[in-house]
């Protein structure tokens, strides 16, 4: 079974939405974004998440100890490296006891790195599709991100075959999150 990440919850009603579907992570995102929240929202929401669930929270270049001041929080379980995170970051996070997930471009070079997961991602919520035939061999447990939604996620996982994909922009409408397009990707990555 694929596992799923469902990233970028904004509202209390995603996080029952989530509840609802249990995905096998949800996301925080901490970064510069229009989905960016406050760390008390995102305590908030981790009191409303399902406690089963784990939490990642999405950083672009954050400092260390902002990273592990959020993660010492409670709020998250899991740091999402998006920018140009060192090696020693990521040691830094894992000591810590962080789950790490390291963010790759497309057309990056995929570096070998201590993180637990590492991902594949266009864009930073942008929705655009990557060409899954090109997706290089990763050497980890494999996370997919960039333009998936419930119509195209089947034929991604079964070019790809990751462990885990990741959306955000994919199941949304008008820019919120929408619980029956969660539902319906949910659903079909756990069927695959």
């Amino acid at each position: 079974m694929t596992q799923i990440k469902i990233c970028g919850l904004m509202r209390e009603q995603d996080t029952q939405v989530v509840n609802e579907v249990h995905p096998d992570f949800a996301g925080f995102v901490f970064a510069k974004s229009r989905r960016q929240i406050s760390l008390a929202t995102a305590l908030k929401f981790r009191q409303l998440l399902d406690p089963s669930i784990p939490t990642a929270g999405v950083f672009v270049n954050e400092p260390l100890e902002n990273m592990l001041n959020i993660y010492r929080s409670g709020a998250i379980q899991i740091v999402q490296l998006h920018g140009h995170e060192s090696e020693e970051t990521v040691k830094a996070l894992k000591e810590a006891g962080a789950t790490v997930f390291q963010v790759f471009k497309p057309n990056a070079k995929i570096t070998p790195t201590a993180a637990d997961y590492v991902m594949l991602d266009s864009g930073n919520g942008s929705g655009i599709t990557l060409d899954w035939t090109r997706v290089p061999k990763a050497p980890h447990p494999f996370i997919l991100a960039g333009g998936l939604t419930p119509d195209n996620v089947t034929t991604a996982i079964n070019t790809v075959h990751p462990d885990v994909i990741d959306v955000s922009s994919g199941v949304e409408t008008n820019g919120q999150k929408d619980p029956d397009k969660i539902r319906a990707i949910v659903a079909t990555t756990h069927a695959n």
